[in-house]
């Protein structure tokens, strides 16, 4: 085992909670080095105080404890950029956790850079994605930032041993984390996930303990929430006429999904570092949301442009999944992105019913869709159905050449 690095000052992503404050301990006797703490409000729908409060107990300085609310800075300027693109990750996973961690590492560097301390630590586990994401995020900001992960270092590698080693430097233990935690959950306003424990095995239906963010689309009222999204340049901005923030549109739209039973996904991933996982996902808001950009899109976007983005998002996604934020490969594609977007602007109405959000009508001043083109009736000459023959006879071209070579007449 290589020789730990020296270290003066450290800044912690820290969220209060046991495994956090156990970190926050070892690194103190451990390194021997000064912690700042960070705390993110990403809309998790956590108290943040008790987090000041046990940083304090634990001999944090006050000057050395950092809290702030990221709520719109989150949806504004990491939730819409990639909502612009349709992210999924292998066609169906939101992004929900993967695009919270580029916000908490770029604070935790620029307060890095605020109190000069030379390092930053993190609490994800050496089996994760998230240990990447942060850690990516890190060295494309500060490039000679010393990196520490306490769960690739430490042997506490059981909640036995971790309750120990609280218990044995008087960190205060919650009564219902002395217990084997089910499973594991991570939240923002984008998302909830939960992992581990009683969802590992894919093949057993996870109970409704572990769902968070929704009622069951059972439990969903028999009549339809009908709602009306506005879009400007490809940003969602009212609902039913009403203009919100980005963090307060997400909140309400999350209410919405919540209570029509939207948004829930189980989902066995591809993770970058190599295994398959099983994950619970709810994103009510956000697939709401996605429905309804598509929608917007609809008439908007032009075919090529449409398709072209539907290529390229794959790759955006997966750039966003394995931490790639930062990389300027994202940077070019967002770029693309967004140029696509001048003119997805309008509204679009949707129908929320038992767990599906179903676009039922679209507007918008930029629209292509032009009733006379594709009408049944009379459309006073706009169209001329006899051009189509030409135009299936030079696409059919090379069809019939193969064909005529496989009879062998070709000449």
């Amino acid at each position: 085992m290589k020789p730990r690095p020296k270290v003066k000052k450290v800044v912690l992503a820290y969220s209060g909670g046991l495994d956090t404050s156990v970190i926050l301990k070892w690194l103190q006797t451990e390194y021997g080095c000064e912690v700042v703490t960070f705390t993110a409000d990403l809309g998790q729908g956590e108290e943040l105080e008790p987090a000041r409060k046990k940083a304090l107990m634990l001999g944090i300085k006050p000057e050395n404890i950092f809290i702030e609310d990221v709520r719109e800075e989150f949806v504004r300027d990491y939730v819409f950029p990639m909502f612009r693109a349709n992210a999924l990750y292998e066609g169906l996973y939101l992004l929900g956790t993967s695009i919270a961690r580029p916000l908490i590492a770029r604070k935790q560097i620029e307060i890095a850079e605020k109190v000069g301390a030379d390092a930053v630590a993190h609490g994800a586990t050496g089996k994760g994605n998230d240990q990447v994401r942060f850690e990516l995020g890190y060295y494309a900001l500060k490039p000679d930032v010393k990196v520490i992960a306490p769960w690739r270092e430490w042997d506490l590698d059981s909640r036995t041993k971790l309750i120990a080693f609280a218990e044995a430097h008087q960190i205060p233990i919650a009564k219902d984390k002395r217990g084997e935690a089910p499973f594991s959950v991570d939240a923002n306003l984008l998302h909830s996930s939960s992992e581990g424990k009683v969802l590992e095995d894919p093949a057993l239906e996870a109970e409704s303990i572990v769902y968070q963010r929704t009622i069951s689309p059972e439990e969903a009222p028999d009549r339809a929430s009908i709602i009306e999204i506005g879009f400007e340049k490809g940003d969602a901005v009212s609902i039913d006429g009403e203009k919100l923030s980005p963090a307060t549109l997400l909140a309400r739209l999350n209410t919405l999904g919540r209570e029509n039973g939207i948004g829930r996904l189980d989902l066995v991933e591809n993770r970058f570092v190599g295994m398959k996982s099983r994950g619970i996902y709810e994103t009510p808001g956000g697939t709401i949301l996605y429905a309804a950009h598509r929608g917007i899109e609809s008439i908007t976007l032009d075919r090529g442009a449409a398709h072209l983005k539907d290529e390229l998002m794959p790759r955006y996604a997966e750039l966003i999944y394995n931490g790639f934020w930062f990389s300027p490969e994202r940077e070019m594609l967002q770029a693309a992105i967004d140029k696509s977007q001048e003119m997805v602007s309008g509204t679009v109405r949707l129908k929320l019913y038992k767990g599906n959000a179903a676009v039922v009508g679209r507007s918008s001043p930029h629209s292509l869709y032009a009733k006379t083109l594709v009408t049944f009736e009379e459309d006073g000459g706009a169209y001329d159905q006899k051009d189509a023959a030409g135009f299936i006879k030079l696409n059919a071209l090379r069809l019939r050449t193969l064909a005529m070579r496989k009879r062998g007449k070709v000449d």
